[in-house]
């Protein structure tokens, strides 16, 4: 069944996924579920187990144990299939250095078997739409790191997958060149593609994704729309007092939660004028009143040492 084009069910179900390398466990019995046709994240801090998680949904890496299903195929009985419906963009770039742009799509496409003459006409297509067509003769290493990550992301969509998996997309480039690419992820989210990405940028999360998992240590600490997430976790606004001298955190404040990071003071709450009178408190202190964003939802639950 489908609609609108877009099958239902999950196009990925993980069930008790357990990841283990001798003494340590790097996926820890997680379950989840991601949507057909959605953009679905995951956010964690390095280490959290994100890229083994994509891994074993790619195929590359075998489970301990738990259960994995995508598009509708057990990774441990179909690895071929799921690799046909699946497109990849790893964390590191590993473009064909010896080929050029439109050379690196056509010798991608040929371990899929796709005929030559769809593979060129779809490589030109994806050219374009990955805005280097100005490139498309360039060798690799004169393109920048944007272009690479374009062209990855280009490659990735060469079998025309149901899935595109992007292990941190955006690492190490500006933020123009960022933005650039996030436009063209929402573009495809919009042709109905289900996207699976990890990212520790909180923008690239909020920005991007409808739904999203918090990992840290392997595990799932909470799983939710951004929106939903920061409302539950760090209300809707905050106030920041900065350089903080020896004095005391509020924890009396009826409906404000309140935290410490460092020298500085954080208090959460729904309105803000429920925080004006803290201002008045901190005024001799630098302070900043905002709306609560998905890095203080990340903070709270990955950080505790710093809470007090």
């Amino acid at each position: 069944m489908s609609v609108n084009g877009i099958p239902r069910g999950f196009a990925i179900e993980a069930r008790e996924l357990l990841k283990s390398y001798d003494n340590l466990t790097a996926v820890d019995k997680v379950s989840f579920g991601v949507n057909y046709g959605e953009a679905f994240g995951m956010l964690g801090p390095n280490g959290a187990g994100k890229s083994t998680i994509l891994r074993m949904i790619y195929c590359r890496t075998p489970l301990t144990g738990g259960s994995l299903s995508v598009v509708g195929l057990d990774v441990t009985r179909e690895p071929r299939s799921i690799k046909e419906s699946v497109g990849v963009v790893p964390q590191d770039n590993n473009l064909d250095p010896d080929l050029n742009v439109r050379g690196n799509l056509l010798i991608y496409a040929r371990y899929f078997r796709i005929p030559r003459n769809v593979a060129e006409k779809r490589a030109d297509e994806l050219i374009e739409f990955v805005e280097l067509g100005e490139k498309r003769a360039a060798r690799i290493d004169t393109l920048s790191g944007g272009m690479k990550r374009r062209l990855m992301i280009a490659r990735a969509l060469i079998n025309n997958p149901m899935i595109l998996v992007l292990d941190e997309p955006t690492t190490g480039l500006d933020p123009h060149v960022r933005i650039a690419i996030w436009d063209k992820l929402r573009e495809l989210r919009q042709q109905g593609l289900t996207i699976l990405l990890s990212t520790h940028y909180m923008d690239e999360a909020e920005k991007l994704c409808d739904r999203l998992v918090i990992i840290d240590r392997g595990r799932i600490l909470v799983s939710g729309t951004p929106r939903d997430l920061i409302a539950e976790h760090v209300l809707h606004f905050v106030l920041e007092a900065r350089g903080i001298n020896g004095r005391a955190l509020r924890h009396d404040l009826t409906g404000i939660i309140s935290e410490k990071r460092g020298s500085t003071h954080f208090y959460f709450a729904r309105t803000a004028e429920m925080l004006a009178p803290l201002m008045r408190e901190y005024e001799d202190c630098e302070t900043y009143l905002r709306h609560s964003n998905l890095e203080d939802v990340f903070l709270r639950l990955t950080d505790r040492d710093h809470l007090t």
